[in-house]
């Protein structure tokens, strides 16, 4: 507890600190580190799923496992919603496209090069 109360916030030299590096917000590098540990934890495999838990039963279709950084991910997102004709979002490095389009992403992105897998029911 007390270490997360010592770090410094603010200087008169450099003005706000990120609490996570120590280093100004302007030179922070935490948002890269972070990336780059998701991009290494990744094995290949790209995983579709089907999810209705916590989204009040409406259905949410989220792809997982897609070894893009977060601009190159945003685009790939972008054009999934399109081929589908409905919305979504990035959250976390995990796209999700609302209503369940599992086999029209499945053959997408195999058409990218991807290796795919429908997980979940």
């Amino acid at each position: 507890m007390r270490d997360q109360l010592s770090g410094l916030v603010f200087s008169t030299e450099k003005g706000q600190m990120c609490p996570g590096c120590q280093q100004a917000l302007d030179e922070c590098a935490c948002d890269a580190l972070a990336e780059e540990q998701r991009l290494e934890q990744l094995d290949g495999i790209v995983r579709i799923r089907r999810e209705t838990a916590g989204r009040k039963g409406k259905g949410v279709t989220t792809v997982t496992g897609v070894p893009l950084a977060e601009k190159p991910l945003k685009q790939l997102a972008k054009k999934l919603k399109q081929q589908c004709g409905t919305g979504g979002s990035v959250k976390e490095g995990v796209i999700e496209i609302q209503g369940d389009h599992r086999g029209t992403l499945k053959l997408a992105l195999e058409k990218q090069g991807y290796t795919v897998k429908l997980a979940g029911g």
